[in-house]
């Protein structure tokens, strides 16, 4: 039992209000440069309270930065990523966890593994994946000798030189990294805790392993699931090296890729409260989806039903 303490509530709220005032201070400080104009931001000492230019700025950057294009990019790959993580997770821990097959073990450790790779160690197989997605079927065709098992039968030789590539789609940008071992492992730990007994009971009800993942797994994991989701929605939100590596078209880039070229070349050359300000829309959304969906986000990291 916690003692109600006066003056222990007000430490608490006091280091409550230091943190939330250290988390949104980038925000407002973007919100603020970007409210002034430039002359006015390179002043010392930096204003601290906003200007009335906020419109003006905002209204150059979203015209000079293309964002109606760049944040519809943004949400399609970040809702991309954030669908195809959750589903191939739970499908993944599913069959890890209710299914004896053989290497089940091997393949789970195989998943954790994965963990372990740093992300400089995949740029490069990624981007030929993406690059030439029909590399496997040629490599198949030559070492197998395929083409020359069907020239044998039919009299026809097949040459394979089909391209496919996903640079510049939006496949490109989801596909590479729709996989999580993190969010594999995190459901398997979720779905051992599911007790036995339901599984037995669903088995002697005639349940279908799938009707028993949708109809009594899921419905217990919507806290998971919607605390993983905000995760990946901020994660790929932030994404920018994925995004630069797999597009060559700035119709196809992302509102954090699209970000840089606010960036100006030197001091003398101006523009940053228009880099401020696009910043600050930049940054809105990954906030936004944290107030509205705090509550969920705290339920799924502290559900005690877990």
């Amino acid at each position: 039992m916690v003692e109600r303490n006066p003056v222990l509530t007000i430490i608490c709220h006091l280091i409550l209000l230091a943190g939330a005032a250290l988390v949104c201070l980038p925000l407002y400080f973007a919100f603020v440069a970007g409210s002034h104009t430039g002359a006015e931001m390179n002043q010392v000492p930096f204003p601290l309270l906003p200007g009335d230019q906020f419109v003006e700025n905002a209204g150059k950057a979203w015209q000079q930065g293309n964002f109606s294009r760049v944040f519809f990019n943004s949400f399609v790959v970040t809702l991309g990523i954030v669908f195809g993580k959750i589903a191939t997770s739970i499908i993944a821990a599913f069959a890890i966890t209710y299914f004896r097959f053989p290497f089940r073990r091997t393949a789970f450790w195989l998943i954790f593994i994965s963990l372990m790779l740093p992300v400089e160690v995949r740029i490069l197989p990624t981007y030929e994946a993406v690059a030439d997605v029909a590399g496997p079927v040629r490599w198949a065709l030559d070492v197998l000798g395929i083409s020359s098992v069907i020239a044998t039968l039919t009299g026809y030789r097949i040459d394979a030189g089909f391209n496919w590539s996903l640079v510049n789609t939006y496949s490109g940008l989801i596909f590479p990294i729709i996989a999580s071992a993190t969010a594999v492992f995190l459901f398997r730990q979720f779905f051992l805790t599911v007790p036995d007994e339901l599984c037995e009971a669903a088995k002697l009800d005639g349940t279908r392993p799938m009707k028993f993942l949708f109809q009594i797994l899921l419905p217990l994991s919507i806290p998971n699931i919607a605390a993983l989701a905000i995760i990946l929605f901020i994660a790929g939100w932030n994404q920018y090296l994925w995004p630069m590596l797999f597009t060559t078209d700035k119709n196809m880039a992302t509102a954090i890729v699209a970000l840089k070229n606010f960036v100006p070349v030197g001091d003398s050359e101006g523009g940053w409260e228009i880099a401020m300000a696009a910043s600050f829309f930049v940054m809105l959304p990954p906030t936004l989806v944290i107030l509205f969906l705090q509550r969920w986000f705290a339920k799924g990291l502290v559900d005690s039903g877990k």
